[in-house]
């Protein structure tokens, strides 16, 4: 029963770690895109908290590939850059409800 109990408590606490990190990540986002994701960035983007998951996702690949993106392209690209796949997945999770 002991190990139950730290089980749910390093589960919790992991978990609430996670979804901080990803709210402290989110924060260079939140400059052009909004506090919800409710902005167009800069007026040029579309609204990332109404796009599907997978369409966030894929953006922001694109965007680290060098291979999507219009007007914003090279500023994406420089903000994407250091971002791993749980990283953008954890993103879209927190954007996209």
């Amino acid at each position: 029963m002991k190990s139950l109990h730290v089980m749910v408590v390093v589960v919790f606490f992991g978990t609430t770690a996670a979804m901080a990190d990803t709210a402290a990540l989110y924060q260079k986002c939140a400059a052009c895109h909004g506090a919800q994701g409710e902005k167009s960035g800069l007026g040029k983007s579309k609204i990332i908290k109404d796009m599907p998951k997978a369409d966030f996702i894929a953006s922001m690949k694109g965007y680290q590939g060098g291979g999507y993106g219009g007007a914003m392209k090279n500023l994406m690209e420089a903000q994407v850059k250091g971002l791993s796949e749980a990283d953008i997945t954890a993103l879209a999770d927190h954007i996209i409800k």
